[in-house]
């Protein structure tokens, strides 16, 4: 008897915890369709990431635990040979990666050709450090020439700067032919440098641009960007517009401008619309009170 009871009990005890699982869930939605209240309870707590460790000029760091990791020193697996438009055209096959790893660094290939991921991205946080030789010659666009190209069409240009000059929007920092950096904040070659970027996709309806692709660059933790609003897509010695059409996804892409230049510690973090804000006031709580000119 005693069995049977505990039984019962134990079965209207569940009903009522799923009832009430049920009624949170309910809750829960209804609240993300008519928007969060101030101080929601109902709305759900982000993902939690582990940070990672910064770099030293002697050492790489680590990355954030949910990062997409393009380059730790060992491998290029997650690399492959660019391909020119004339290569497409051409009908010429994608090939390996044929850059070298020196010490854990990836060393530019002269006349090998760019690298671009194997995946392709959208909106991305992007890690990444790079390094002149000391000893490094030459003058303006010839001095440590390379670029980092988010979706292969919106190249963050790569020089040597310290002490150098060239044309303000093809400095290090620059967004290459559009935006010079708001300050010039390289260090001095046979120093690691260090960009740290968001970007954001442009938004199309049809074909028309409805939101410019967007920039923030901080080069050895100075903002060099500021939410910057591109044109378009990189070109040269051209004033860029946005094409009809755009691609959802594409790589990430490293120039081979024939020029001595590593790089290390390479990571993405794929990027989500920002939440929305909260919606209404909390149940019960009062309106602010109306500004004494306007009671």
């Amino acid at each position: 008897m005693m069995k049977t009871f505990f039984g019962v009990r134990s079965l209207a005890t569940c009903a009522v915890m799923v009832a009430a699982c049920a009624s949170l869930a309910c809750g829960a939605e209804e609240a993300a369709k008519e928007g969060y209240e101030v101080h929601d309870m109902k709305r759900p707590q982000p993902p939690v990431v582990t940070p990672g460790a910064a770099s030293t000029n002697d050492a790489p760091g680590q990355p954030p635990s949910d990062a997409i990791v393009l380059f730790d020193g060992t491998d290029l697996s997650k690399w492959k040979a660019g391909r020119t438009e004339e290569d497409i055209k051409a009908g010429k096959p994608e090939g390996p990666a044929e850059w070298t790893i020196e010490d854990g660094e990836l060393v530019v290939a002269f006349g090998k050709g760019n690298l671009v991921t194997t995946d392709e991205f959208r909106d991305v946080q992007l890690h990444m450090e790079f390094w002149h030789p000391a000893d490094i010659t030459g003058k303006s666009q010839n001095r440590g020439n390379s670029g980092v190209f988010f979706m292969g069409m919106y190249e963050l240009q790569i020089l040597d700067n310290h002490n150098a000059e060239t044309y303000a929007d093809g400095m290090v920092g620059s967004m290459y032919g559009q935006y010079p950096p708001l300050v010039n904040a390289a260090r001095p070659p046979g120093q690691w440098q260090t960009y740290d970027v968001i970007f954001r996709a442009p938004r199309y309806e049809g074909e028309r641009v409805v939101k410019p692709a967007r920039m923030t660059v901080l080069l050895n933790g100075v903002v060099v960007q500021d939410n910057t609003e591109l044109l378009g897509p990189t070109k040269h010695k051209l004033l860029t517009s946005y094409p009809k059409t755009h691609p959802e996804k594409g790589p990430l892409k490293l120039q081979d401008h024939g020029h001595p230049v590593r790089f290390r510690n390479i990571w993405v973090r794929e990027l989500k619309e920002t939440p929305a804000p909260a919606a209404r006031s909390a149940a019960g709580a009062k309106k602010p009170a109306a500004p004494a000119n306007e009671k």
